[in-house]
């Protein structure tokens, strides 16, 4: 919790006046606190790592949450596949990952067991290209399988030194990736970043209900604290993948693709460049569709669930590097232009971001 830029203790009463307050340490309500000496004494005034962190920003022109009420929808891969398309187009994009207790990107950009280097101008990120770098607290674990432990103030200071002592450098875009819900990390990244210009955030969900629920809180989440949503992305909108790279069974289970794919080839062989679609979740309440039309938000597109994506997430590629993720591609390549639409963002072989 905070109080006028500084965090509020967390063994602090319950109606602390904020450290920052003129009554801190002095109120009736300071009464018995462990702080209240402290307060009392401690000097008032702005923090000073938020001009920092507008002084450091001020060479990034963009900058987008990627956001999710609920965990396991795909949000990491989203972020991921959103800073790869950017790049693609010649962007300078940066890619930090505050998803402190679970920091998938680097994995899915392929860096894992790199570490963070330190200039005269602040943490280096980690570059998957020259026009894409990655921050993480990942980098900075002695073995990818430690289990982060940190209570919310300590997860608010790596977040708060993230942003003033890395140096990008010049940036079309910083993409950050939030873990899901709506804790201390998105309340600390939106005060921190609220005085250097926020471009907005993409929300990610599935189809079903169960999600949407989580959903719809990120959405109310967004409004209160006064950040545009530049829209809501479906994903795993059901399951596509070409005929030709399905499995077959019989009814006891048995295997028999070989038979069948042999037999398309031989009376139906047009059958083999069709692709095959599956409902995966239900959707039939609408989906992320109607949840944006109910919540007046925009509703950016579906992406397929498709093996070829996962495959790519998995060996920390793009995914618009395999001419065989066509079907997930090409979803997620009108999505971003949608994004950049929003933004009133020329690609850069169209003019300057």
């Amino acid at each position: 919790m905070e109080n006028g830029g500084k965090e509020i203790p967390q063994d602090a009463n319950e109606h602390c006046p904020g450290p920052e307050s003129e009554s801190a340490g002095k109120s009736d309500a300071c009464e018995g606190c462990p702080n209240q000496e402290a307060c009392a004494t401690a000097p008032k005034g702005p923090d000073p790592d938020l001009v920092s962190i507008v002084e450091r920003m001020t060479t990034v022109k963009h900058k987008i949450l990627v956001l999710s009420g609920k965990g396991g929808v795909g949000k990491s891969t989203f972020s991921a596949q959103l800073s790869f398309a950017l790049a693609s187009m010649d962007f300078q994009v940066g890619l930090l990952d505050i998803d402190i207790c679970g920091p998938s990107i680097p994995k899915m950009l392929g860096l894992e067991g790199q570490e963070i280097h330190q200039s005269n101008l602040g943490w280096s990120p980690v570059y998957v290209e020259s026009n894409l770098g990655v921050m993480s607290i990942g980098f900075m674990l002695p073995n990818p399988d430690d289990a982060v432990i940190w209570r919310g103030p300590r997860k608010n200071g790596i977040i708060k030194q993230f942003l003033k002592d890395v140096y990008w450098g010049e940036l079309d875009f910083l993409i950050v990736d939030a873990p899901p819900g709506t804790s201390d990390e998105h309340i600390s990244i939106v005060q921190f970043l609220q005085a250097t210009g926020i471009d907005g955030a993409v929300i990610v969900t599935t189809p079903q209900q169960v999600s949407l629920i989580d959903v719809r809180k990120e959405v109310s989440f967004c409004k209160k604290v006064g950040l545009q949503v530049l829209g809501v992305v479906e994903n795993m909108s059901g399951l596509s993948q070409p005929l030709s790279e399905l499995r077959f069974l019989d009814g006891e289970q048995k295997d028999v693709t070989e038979l069948v794919i042999a037999s398309m080839r031989e009376k139906v062989p047009e059958m083999l460049n069709l692709v095959a679609f599956s409902e995966v979740f239900d959707s039939s309440g609408g989906g992320g569709a109607k949840m944006c039309t109910d919540m007046g938000v925009p509703f950016l597109g579906k992406v397929p669930l498709d093996p070829r994506l996962c495959k790519a997430a998995e060996e920390g590629r793009s995914c618009f590097d395999d001419s065989k993720c066509r079907v997930r591609a090409t979803a997620l390549k009108a999505i971003v232009e949608k994004i950049l639409s929003q933004l009133k963002v020329s690609r850069v072989d169209d003019g300057d971001a």
